[in-house]
């Protein structure tokens, strides 16, 4: 249960991240450095998007399933996805989005869902194939 995780962990104390943001011709990319022996919840992502783990070794869980990546991976991440995280070494996690706006604030609202159950009620998920 992510959310019942996510809830859990806002209780706790909250471990600071380096994110990069970069842009060109219509598209966004957000690197993560996610420190060791982190856990973590995504957001609600409303499009398909590219994931790539350039560095590190992460155990990533969605809807049940559960997948040590260790890096380099890429894969497809489709809608309406939640995922948890946890960091067995220091990682490198990148999102690459389709957009032409540049202010962060505007992309968020663009990309993410904001009520993150309104995509679990009106989609079936279909969570993809992720190897290593």
């Amino acid at each position: 249960d992510i959310e019942g995780l996510q809830s859990a962990m806002r209780t706790m104390p909250q471990a600071s991240f380096t994110t990069r943001h970069y842009f060109a011709n219509g598209m966004y990319c957000r690197e993560l450095v996610i420190p060791k022996d982190c856990l973590l919840v995504g957001k609600v992502h409303k499009h398909e998007h590219l994931c790539l783990l350039i560095q590190g070794e992460i155990t990533i869980v969605s809807d049940g399933s559960r997948h040590r990546l260790k890096a380099p991976v890429i894969f497809v991440s489709t809608p309406a996805v939640k995922r948890a995280g946890y960091a067995h070494e220091e990682c490198i996690f990148v999102t690459v989005h389709r957009t032409h706006l540049t202010d962060l604030k505007q992309i968020e609202r663009e990309i993410v869902e904001e009520d993150e159950t309104a995509l679990f009620e009106c989609n079936e998920l279909k969570l993809p194939e992720i190897t290593a």
